[in-house]
């Protein structure tokens, strides 16, 4: 007897938890964003040891950016280990991780948190890698992950994190290690960029 092959929703549970991911990034960036001084709003300040002034909102935002980057592991292992997988489900996904890193990076080198050389090299990176991975897909091979990208992303996660809280508590010793690991994230991201290139170049220029 034949098996028939039933359609899967694009609405199921991991592509839900996607959209959340989309939502929690929204509210980041209004958080980051928004005036409260201006709009009369009082976001208290704490200062640590006498010399650090933190920003409540920063580690508010910090909150939900690791709630976010915990529901794009989430996702993933519940489409994976239900058998949810979706071509919907492949692209929101790409597009909810870029769309919660890259702005976070924007809004913290426009207020002269980081420098302004890290999001531009990830945002650069991004376009020339989904670009190969478009043009791959176009001619059917898939293009997977490769070791030096998930490193990168485990330091960008781990870098923006500290800095959206001041890096403590490494920043009582005077430790940079936001800096160091977006440093380490940038220099993986042109390494794997490299790499990419050229595992694919037979491909994009047939």
């Amino acid at each position: 007897m034949k098996k028939v092959k039933t359609k899967k929703s694009i609405w199921n549970l991991p592509n839900k938890i996607t959209l959340v991911r989309i939502l929690l990034t929204f509210v980041v960036v209004i958080i980051l964003l928004l005036p409260f001084d201006m709009m009369g709003i009082n976001i208290p300040k704490i200062f640590i040891d006498e010399k650090i002034v933190v920003d409540v909102k920063y580690m508010i935002a910090g909150v939900l950016f690791i709630i976010a980057s915990l529901t794009d592991f989430l996702d993933g292992y519940l489409a994976r280990s239900r058998n949810l997988v979706t071509d919907f489900g492949k692209m929101i996904d790409a597009i909810a991780d870029k769309i919660l890193v890259n702005s976070v990076l924007i809004i913290l080198a426009a207020v002269g948190f980081i420098h302004p050389i890290i999001p531009v090299i990830i945002v650069m990176r991004d376009s020339v890698v989904n670009s190969i991975k478009m043009i791959a897909g176009s001619k059917g091979k898939v293009v997977a992950a490769i070791k030096s990208g998930k490193l990168k992303t485990a330091c960008l996660m781990t870098g923006i994190t500290l800095t959206l809280f001041y890096n403590l508590p490494f920043e009582l010793w005077n430790i940079r290690v936001s800096d160091f690991l977006l440093f380490i994230a940038a220099i993986l991201s042109l390494v794997s960029c490299g790499q990419y290139y050229l595992m694919n170049k037979d491909l994009l220029f047939e």
